[in-house]
């Protein structure tokens, strides 16, 4: 009966542990997202210096 109490525990402990996992990841792609959308934009920089005219 011990050794089943501790399997309980431990697996509740390994749920905890990925559910706080699962958040934290949850929450940096949100991070990600939301930073990106709040970006000012810019303009795009011109690389026609750096090739020569086919024709």
């Amino acid at each position: 009966m011990f050794e089943y109490e501790i399997a309980t525990a431990r697996r509740e402990d390994l749920i905890r542990e990925a559910d706080a996992y699962r958040l934290v990841r949850e929450a940096k792609k949100a991070g990600r997202l939301f930073s990106r959308s709040q970006e000012p934009e810019g303009s795009v920089s011109g690389h026609r210096g750096r090739f020569t005219r086919a024709a």
